[in-house]
C-alpha cells in the first residue's frame, strides 16, 4: 500500500471508509480485481461503513466504436507478440478469472470506445445503481461480447439494472456527464494513475492493481484502524473512578 499525495478527497466521515476505485470496462483486470475486492470486504468485519465509488479511467479514449480488430490481434500489435502468444495471454487471463468466479471470452470481445458507458456510470451513482451497472457493464464486455460502446445497448443494460431507459438514454445523448468523466481522469492524472485498477482508500492510500483478497483486506484494517482508533480500556480500578478520586478527576 502507497501512499498518495497531496489527497484532493473529502475525507470519510467517523465510522464511514469510503474507497475510491478508478478502473477502464475494458480492462481484464479491473473485472478480476472487482471480485477480490469484493471478496476482501466479504471479511472486513466493518463492511457496512465501507462506501465505494467508481471512477472513469479509459485506457483507449481513441478507441472507436465500431471496431473489427480482434482482441488477440490488437495484443499482438500492442506488445509486439505474434498471434499464438498474444493467444497465450489472453487463455492465462481466462484461467486467472476463472479463479474468481468470472467467465471471460476472449473470443467474443467487441473491442470499442467506453466514454459513453462512463457516462452512464455517473448517471447510475445518482440513482445508487453504479456498482450493479458496472458488474453488467463488466459482463457484458467480458463474457458476453456485447459493444458497450453503442448507445442502444447501454441504454438496455441500464434498464436490467433498474435505470430508467428514457432517462439513460436522453443522459448519453445529451452528454450531461461528460464532464464528470474528464473530471475523473483529470483527477486520475493528478494522483499518478497510470494503470488501473486502483483503490484509494479513506483519500489517503492507494493500491494499485488487482491485488488479492488478503491484500486489499488488510489494507482495509489498515486505515480503518488508523481513521476509527479504538477507544482506549481502562485497567484495574480507575474504570470504576468517579468525581476526584484514584489519582484523576471525572467530568461529573
Amino acid at each position: 500500500m502507497t501512499a498518495t499525495a497531496p489527497s484532493p478527497f473529502t475525507p470519510s466521515a467517523p465510522d464511514k471508509l469510503r474507497v475510491d476505485i478508478w478502473s477502464d470496462i475494458a480492462c481484464p483486470w479491473c473485472y478480476i480485481g472487482k471480485r477480490r475486492f469484493e471478496a476482501a470486504l466479504h471479511d472486513f468485519p466493518q463492511r457496512e461503513q465501507v462506501e465505494v465509488v467508481w471512477h472513469s479511467f479509459e485506457l483507449d479514449p481513441s478507441a472507436p466504436v465500431d471496431n473489427s480488430r480482434s482482441m488477440r490481434d490488437v495484443l499482438a500489435g500492442k506488445y509486439g507478440r505474434t498471434s499464438a502468444q498474444a493467444q497465450e495471454m489472453m487463455d492465462s487471463m481466462t484461467t486467472t478469472a476463472a479463479g474468481e468466479g468470472l467467465e471471460y471470452h476472449f473470443e467474443k470481445t467487441r473491442l470499442t470506445n467506453t466514454f459513453l458507458a462512463h457516462q452512464l456510470l455517473h448517471l447510475a451513482a445518482e440513482h445508487g445503481q453504479q456498482d450493479a451497472l458496472k458488474e453488467r457493464l463488466l459482463r457484458a464486455y467480458m463474457s458476453e461480447g456485447q459493444n458497450v460502446g453503442d448507445l442502444d445497448t447501454l441504454v438496455a443494460l441500464a434498464q436490467e439494472t433498474g435505470l430508467d431507459g428514457a432517462e439513460a438514454r436522453l443522459a448519453l445523448e445529451s452528454g450531461n456527464y461528460a464532464q464528470a468523466v474528464r473530471e475523473d481522469e483529470a483527477q486520475a492524472q493528478q494522483l499518478g494513475i497510470n494503470g488501473v485498477p486502483f483503490f484509494v482508500l479513506g483519500g489517503k492510500y492507494g493500491v494499485s492493481g488487482a491485488q488479492g483478497a488478503d491484500v486489499l483486506r488488510g489494507a482495509l484494517e489498515q486505515v480503518w484502524a488508523e481513521t476509527n482508533p479504538a477507544p482506549l480500556t481502562l485497567l484495574g480500578a480507575m474504570a470504576d473512578a468517579d468525581g476526584c478520586e484514584d489519582g484523576q478527576c471525572a467530568v461529573p
